[in-house]
């Protein structure tokens, strides 16, 4: 992971903390973190806590950059190498799925050409939803890689499925989709 550029998309969703254990752990493991926020993941957590993990500025506006004058979009997407969202919410997977571009986040959806990995988190019966499901098999024949909810306690009170993967396990994946196979 030593020196790979890793960019992180956090949406609006109270798994966003889990976000911040991940954007640590990457770090740790030598990994360049970029953190791309939406609006409503800041409602969750702040941008102080990514750049204080990160070493870097968080990257939050579409027609502010900070790095690349054609847009973030643009200079993300050319360093990256590896994009994953989590928590990727109900919102954020149907602005993928169906071309929707406004924001950073789902604008730099759209111009990523690296493996793109998200990790859902939303409540059971969203999660459930017929048209969450159609996002998610859209998402995937457009070569998303989707590593799915688990099922556990709910921060609405519930237990089902929805629940973002926990950090460990998505290293384990950002991890396996860098590694060539043998």
């Amino acid at each position: 992971m030593q020196g790979r550029e890793i960019i992180l998309g956090v949406s609006g969703g109270i798994a966003a903390y889990k976000s911040a254990d991940l954007a640590s752990k990457l770090v740790q493991a030598g990994a360049v973190v970029s953190v791309v926020m939406t609006a409503s993941a800041e409602k969750f957590i702040g941008p102080a806590t990514f750049e204080a993990l990160t070493n870097r500025p968080v990257h939050r506006h579409m027609f502010q950059p900070q790095e690349h004058h054609q847009g973030e979009h643009i200079g993300l997407a050319r360093r990256g190498e590896l994009f994953i969202v989590a928590p990727a919410t109900a919102n954020t997977l149907a602005k993928f799925a169906h071309g929707l571009a406004d924001d950073l986040l789902s604008t730099l959806a759209l111009s990523f050409t690296g493996p793109t990995l998200l990790a859902p988190a939303m409540n059971t019966e969203m999660w459930n939803k017929p048209s969450v499901q159609r996002n998610i098999a859209t998402l995937q024949d457009d070569g998303y890689h989707i590593i799915q909810p688990a099922a556990g306690w709910l921060s609405c009170g519930q237990t089902g499925a929805g629940r973002m993967a926990e950090p460990a396990e998505l290293l384990k994946h950002i991890n396996d989709t860098l590694t060539p196979k043998k």
